[in-house]
């Protein structure tokens, strides 16, 4: 009697350190607020272990110090250096030795007519949304192969459809849809899942952080974000686009699928809407 309970409490211990083992792993950039910061409390809900990057370290630590019914590892990362990026990649093998999930939210915005930017905001930009999105993955590819983990992006409607007043921050969306689109067709066959989110309007901080053409921040939103989406249920729907790996994420109606289906069918009528839209903000550039 005596073995037979050692050999079931061995057992017991076995199959408890096999679940611990395998607990999933999210690597989320931009994790500080905003729909970052969202997505991160929607997968501890879940009960992953969970790795936060971003450039606020302040922030992330007082994120941090909210969960505690899981693992969460926070890692100081401006995406825009590399070095920054693969750091936070060995970071979350260091500590929990897989990684399931990547996604690449750390994002930048912009609003100005292109005449009057400065080629560095539009460097700055494309750094942010583009290349940090890139070197995250090339050195996460390794272990999301292994895991035939899921890949994803979050991008904008504005990587569908060019927005006025915001030119680089629509370059830099559509060459991160057309890098994992690359990305998903080179890995048909290894069993890696590549999500493309585009939302809609948000209720976020990326308008307050928006670079004027000089590259101040913009520091109030031009918009009313009451009536956006909340960062929490763009969260959600990301979270189980991730979960049933779809292939594409596109939020709202009217702001987001239509837009995107109209621009296909009457792209000219699509370029006045959208000029008039842009037009009729506070403070707009095309005054």
């Amino acid at each position: 009697m005596i073995f037979l309970y050692f050999r079931v409490e061995i057992i017991c211990w076995q199959d408890y350190s096999q679940v611990n083992m395998q607990k999933k792993v999210v690597v989320i950039t931009g994790a500080s607020s905003g729909i970052g910061k969202a997505l991160a409390e929607r997968y501890a809900e879940a009960g992953w272990n969970i790795v936060l990057g971003a450039r606020r370290h302040d922030r992330l630590m007082e994120f941090k110090r909210q969960f505690n019914s899981t693992e969460v590892l926070a890692v100081k990362t401006d995406v825009t250096c590399e070095s920054e990026c693969k750091n936070l990649i060995e970071a979350a093998i260091k500590k929990f030795g897989r990684i399931d999930v990547l996604i690449n939210n750390a994002g930048i915005s912009m609003r100005a007519l292109f005449n009057n930017t400065e080629l560095e905001v539009m460097k700055r930009v494309m750094d942010v949304n583009y290349w940090g999105t890139v070197y995250c993955t090339k050195y996460a590819m390794p272990y999301l192969l292994k895991t035939k983990g899921s890949l994803a992006g979050v991008i904008s409607v504005g990587g569908y459809v060019g927005l006025p007043g915001r030119s680089g921050y629509s370059a830099s969306k559509f060459a991160v849809r057309g890098f994992l689109q690359t990305i998903r067709t080179e890995n048909l066959k290894t069993g890696l899942h590549v999500l493309i989110v585009a939302p809609g309007f948000t209720a976020s901080e990326i308008r307050k952080s928006a670079l004027k053409g000089n590259g101040e921040t913009q520091g109030e939103t031009p918009r009313n974000e009451n009536n956006m989406m909340s960062a929490e249920e763009c969260a959600n729907h990301i979270f189980l686009a991730i979960k049933n790996r779809k292939r594409e994420l596109i939020l709202t109606f009217l702001e987001g699928k239509f837009t995107v289906f109209l621009a296909k069918l009457m792209p000219r009528f699509v370029d006045k809407l959208s000029y008039k839209m842009f037009a009729r903000e506070p403070d707009s550039p095309f005054k």
